[in-house]
């Protein structure tokens, strides 16, 4: 039985994937306050290690991170629409250039556009 991680190409595809990502938000003003860290690496091996364990690849995140609990963890961030938008800006064009099927990529993205909308913890 295969899962959307095999059938995209696994790691290579979510490396790609959140780099492109990080990419951008690595210059923009909404979302780069948001990382304290100088070095976004951190950030960036996060988040690819929860997309493979989403997509059914290893279980390094919850190995290294335990339950991956979204909410609780973005809890300490103001997240408003406007972070949201910026996030899903970035996160629509990766995923818009990943050499994947057009299922593959719809997949992808009903689940992070839905996780975005969840985050969001500052009312209007």
């Amino acid at each position: 039985m295969t899962n959307l991680y095999d059938e995209v190409g696994g790691e290579p595809v979510f490396r790609q994937l959140v780099d492109m990502f990080y990419d951008g938000v690595e210059h923009d003003p909404v979302l780069r306050p948001l990382y304290p860290e100088g070095d976004l690496q951190p950030a960036r091996d996060r988040l690819r290690m929860f997309l493979e364990q989403y997509w059914g690849g290893p279980t390094t995140y919850s190995e290294q991170r335990g339950h991956p609990r979204l909410r609780m963890r973005h809890v300490t961030w103001q997240i408003g629409e406007r972070e949201r938008d910026a996030w899903l800006s970035h996160m629509l064009a990766a995923v818009a250039r990943l050499d994947v099927s057009d299922e593959h990529r719809a997949a992808i993205w009903d689940h992070v556009e839905r996780a975005a909308h969840t985050l969001v913890n500052v009312p209007r």
